[in-house]
């Protein structure tokens, strides 16, 4: 299978790179800074590709049999349209070209619930500080993607994970429809997800989540590592 991921070389988008190499699969890595991709084989087209231009995303998808979205940017107060913007591209080059398969990373934030086991701190202040303050514009962005994959008559897959962590090796994670009672989502699980789902037709014209039980941070280490960046 000839895989195309775009978002390629943020930490999730390298995972599923190398997950995808290791199973057998052509990949065509997308990146704005290809020169800076870590990884080197046989199997693996590293292309300097930006989701913003119609055309770029067009040779990128060009020849794929699947599409995985991993595209990530920070948190900032300005309005974002990578995610849409990505989506719309990537959506019209797939028919172009005759693509039928896409997952594509989105948030468990998109759309709030409260867990059962995160307590007053978490489900009253952190998260709609999260979701509706810090991380509002960007959120706002993935809204707008999913809105679009919805409308598409592709086989589609949307993501949700929860909170993101990392964790050295694949577990054994769940991936369920809609909401999961869970708030913490390994990269490494989410990047197996991704290429299941590229693998196989289940989940299509569904959102799932991704969920990791074993070794999961406290709110603190995740706040400490993730939000602030410290490890």
């Amino acid at each position: 299978m000839r895989i195309s991921v775009f978002g390629a070389n943020g930490p999730t988008g390298r995972l599923l790179t190398g997950q995808a190499l290791a199973a057998g699969h052509d990949v065509v890595a997308v990146t704005r800074q290809p020169a800076e991709f870590p990884i080197e084989h046989d199997r693996l087209t590293v292309f300097g590709g930006d989701v913003h231009q119609q055309d770029s995303v067009d040779t990128a998808i060009a020849g794929a049999d699947a599409v995985l979205s991993a595209l990530g940017v920070p948190y900032g107060k300005e309005p974002i349209t990578t995610y849409s913007n990505g989506i719309r591209h990537i959506i019209a080059a797939m028919h172009r070209h005759g693509v039928r398969r896409i997952a594509a990373v989105s948030s468990s934030a998109v759309d709030p619930k409260p867990y059962s086991e995160a307590g007053f701190l978490f489900n009253r202040v952190l998260q709609p500080y999260i979701a509706g303050v810090m991380g509002k514009t960007l959120y706002d962005d993935m809204r707008r993607m999913e809105s679009l994959l919805r409308a598409s008559d592709l086989a589609w897959t949307i993501v949700r994970p929860g909170g993101l962590y990392e964790l050295p090796a694949v577990t054994d994670y769940t991936m369920v429809e809609g909401h999961a009672d869970h708030r913490y989502t390994a990269r490494v699980d989410l990047a197996a997800a991704l290429l299941r789902l590229a693998e196989e037709d289940r989940f299509a014209h569904r959102i799932v989540s991704v969920v990791t039980t074993t070794d999961n941070p406290s709110l603190f280490q995740l706040i400490r590592t993730e939000a602030l960046g410290k490890h």
